[in-house]
């Protein structure tokens, strides 16, 4: 990890005394940029930091066997962040702390009922952490009650000069709640660190959103989705995803980054299987658990997304969980 400070401090040092872009107030439209994954990281000198981002609605169930799943075998990130949904009472926070225990210390977490995030630091990282703020918002009614809490928490970390914030949030479900979700993502934006002299979210260089977001797939019933996905054309459904749909229309997430949904939609699954739901409702596949990021055009800061997937191994919800490998270089730097 020490090359890739040295490259940062010498890339980042004189680019913040310069004016940051609130994350919500772009001038132009651009909706979300799908982007392409590009090859896997070989955590050289020329990626200033390497961040592990997982999100997972749990349908507040505990699996011992699946939360260590969640990681795999490669653990050179320098950073990793799990935003969790409907997370059952259990202590997760002490599984994925045993599960990590080798390579990775707990550097914060944040819980909001069933609303839990997570961040871990390789073992040398505590020294690297300039400031951490955390915060929370809800949002709707008493969902908490039975365990479906929606709203978002959120972490603010200067890890090294790099200013980044994370939220993971639970939004309003069902297909027809399309106006109340950008709401919600529209609220939840303004008030996250608004109690703070400094606004965090408009001095980031990067901003992530993780969760279960909760967009459908609008104008294709069951069956023909379902088609589709059995003959890996799953591409095809990307047309009726609303949260691009949205998005274009410059409702939520302007200018945001995504990998592009090669992996088939993590929502409804039979649960102890791979199979999608077969209930009276028959609900149709949708992409709800998604990852968004978004670079600071002047932090000078380049985004490489190394990886976009679902984990199909992992049953024990109705929620396929989704992992992103995220690398930041300084701009302009080569290995």
């Amino acid at each position: 990890m020490g090359c890739r400070r040295n490259g940062l401090n010498r890339g980042l040092s004189d680019l913040h005394c310069k004016g940051m872009v609130p994350i919500d107030e772009d001038e132009t439209h651009e909706g979300i940029k799908t982007i392409r994954i590009q090859k896997a990281c070989e955590f050289t000198t020329s990626s200033v930091l390497c961040v592990c981002i997982i999100t997972w609605n749990m349908n507040g169930k505990m699996s011992v066997e699946d939360v260590t799943k969640l990681v795999s075998s490669n653990r050179k990130f320098d950073l990793l962040v799990f935003g969790l949904q409907e997370v059952p009472k259990c202590d997760v926070a002490q599984v994925l702390q045993e599960t990590m225990a080798e390579t990775h210390i707990l550097l914060c977490q944040k819980t909001m009922q069933s609303l839990q995030m997570f961040l871990f630091g390789a073992k040398s990282s505590e020294k690297y952490i300039r400031e951490l703020k955390v915060d929370k918002h809800a949002v709707g009614g008493c969902g908490g009650i039975i365990g479906r809490k929606k709203g978002a928490v959120a972490m603010y970390i200067n890890f090294s000069g790099i200013r980044m914030v994370f939220v993971s949030c639970h939004l309003a479900a069902h297909e027809n709640k399309v106006e109340k979700r950008n709401s919600e993502c529209q609220h939840i934006s303004h008030s996250l660190f608004s109690k703070n002299d400094i606004q965090y979210t408009k001095s980031a260089d990067i901003t992530v959103w993780l969760g279960d977001l909760n967009y459908r797939l609008q104008g294709i019933s069951s069956i023909p989705a379902r088609k589709l996905i059995e003959e890996n054309r799953q591409s095809k459904l990307r047309g009726k995803d609303q949260l691009l749909q949205e998005a274009e229309k410059g409702e939520v997430f302007n200018g945001y980054c995504e990998g592009t949904l090669l992996f088939k939609p993590t929502y409804k699954y039979n649960i102890g299987s791979s199979n999608y739901d077969t209930s009276y409702k028959i609900r149709v596949p949708s992409w709800t658990d998604r990852i968004l990021f978004k670079v600071d055009h002047t932090s000078g800061l380049d985004a490489v997304l190394n990886s976009y997937e679902a984990l199909d191994c992992i049953r024990s919800s109705d929620h396929k969980p989704v992992r992103a490998h995220l690398c930041l270089k300084v701009h302009g730097d080569s290995a």
